[in-house]
């Protein structure tokens, strides 16, 4: 019997993209930080950016899960 990788290749391609795109965010996320401090207006325009845009992974998470 012949193991078929196809899936498990594309899952661990999957993961990777995933895991980079988290990088990207937190790096980003770090750099505008550091940009904005001592900028109270530019430190909470990021907040509310930030914060728009966890509401929207937790919308869009919520909607593609299965219920149980």
């Amino acid at each position: 019997m012949a193991l078929d990788l196809t899936q498990l290749t594309a899952e661990v391609e999957r993961d990777n993209t995933v895991d980079q795109s988290a990088i990207t965010l937190i790096t980003g996320l770090a750099a505008a930080l550091e940009a904005a401090k001592g900028d109270p207006v530019a430190v909470q325009a990021l907040a509310d950016k930030l914060r728009a845009q966890s509401d929207a992974l937790a919308a869009a998470i919520t909607a593609n899960t299965p219920s149980a």
